[in-house]
């Protein structure tokens, strides 16, 4: 049974990846606020401005930069509907591993463009994600590779912890912290630095309705797969995973889900109230903070803008709507 990491880990991993990441911006738009009700400081980190645009590359340097010589020179191979495999790929090519990403056939051109300019081979397999990662996995078995898991992976989970932990150290008194879920990694992180910093904030876990996998299994004692129709590609999965429910369960109090039509319009309000870019994993935090305005009215809340390559079709389509 794979063990969840620690604040100490996370730590530990701030140090490992500073060489390569940066430490990303974390500002108060009080136009967002104004969305969710009077007296709200609405705060965003931006890790969309991170390394690839993504808060993912923080987990795949702190898990790489650890393999040994064997493992880099075997090569690694990871599914992905694109920031993931971008990690991958990002880290293979600084610490020299040969990289395969599989990612679906609708995969964002550009994140598999990145990948490709990464040095990676990518392979495109199945209309889901979830087809991708099984297909992803038998390959890493025949050729001996080492596989990189999206989300079972305790240093990949303390690596991209550590944005979590740069929130805490600039900003106090956090009434509310709102992290989207896809497979997991990032909220888990959250969730151990919260717990351990500042237990007084609540976790908000968001997810699209159109993909509420996490949420269900959140709720139960075990992991349920679930229709999968978003067209936001970092939550694109119709699975759970073992190692972030466990540390959700734990940790994380509050769940919300978001439709379509709320990820499109928090795009566009990303654009209008914070001259911002932010895909649609990137935006759930936003479009739930202003879903749950009522309760979240008058306190201090950060949300979490996970990534910024959004695709040149989803944002026409966010403009046009």
């Amino acid at each position: 049974m794979l063990e969840a990491p620690n604040l100490r880990d996370v730590i530990d991993a701030g140090r490992r990846i500073a060489p390569y990441m940066h430490r990303t911006p974390l500002r108060q738009y009080p136009a967002l606020g104004r969305l969710i009700g009077p007296g709200t400081e609405l705060w965003v980190k931006h890790e969309n401005h991170q390394v690839l645009g993504s808060f993912k590359p923080r987990g795949g340097i702190n898990l790489v930069s650890q393999l040994g010589r064997d493992e880099l020179d075997r090569g690694l191979v990871a599914a992905s509907t694109g920031n993931h495999g971008q990690s991958v790929a990002f880290a293979g090519k600084t610490f020299g591993a040969s990289v395969t990403i599989v990612v679906p056939n609708v995969a964002n051109p550009g994140k598999l463009q990145s990948m490709k300019d990464l040095g990676a081979t990518v392979i495109q397999h199945g209309d889901l994600f979830d087809e991708s990662h099984d297909f992803s996995m038998q390959l890493a078995a025949e050729e001996g590779k080492r596989h990189v898991h999206s989300a079972n992976e305790p240093d990949l989970i303390a690596g991209v912890g550590t944005y979590s932990l740069e929130i805490f150290e600039d900003l106090s008194d956090i009434d509310v912290l709102i992290v989207p879920v896809g497979a997991g990694s990032g909220a888990s992180g959250a969730a151990i630095v919260t717990a351990a910093i500042s237990p007084s904030t609540e976790i908000i876990a968001v997810q699209a309705e159109a993909a509420p996998s996490a949420f269900r299994s959140w709720g139960a004692d075990t992991l349920i797969e679930a229709p999968m129709a978003t067209a936001a590609e970092g939550l694109a999965t119709a699975r759970s995973y073992e190692l972030p429910m466990g540390i959700l369960r734990e940790h994380v109090k509050s769940f919300a889900l978001v439709s379509e039509d709320e990820i499109r319009a928090a795009i566009v309000h990303y654009l209008g109230h914070a001259r911002s870019l932010v895909e649609g994993a990137g935006v759930v935090s936003l479009a739930a903070a202003i879903k749950l305005k009522d309760r979240l009215a008058g306190k201090r809340v950060v949300v979490v803008a996970s990534g910024g390559n959004l695709s040149m079709a989803h944002l026409r389509e966010a403009l046009g709507g």
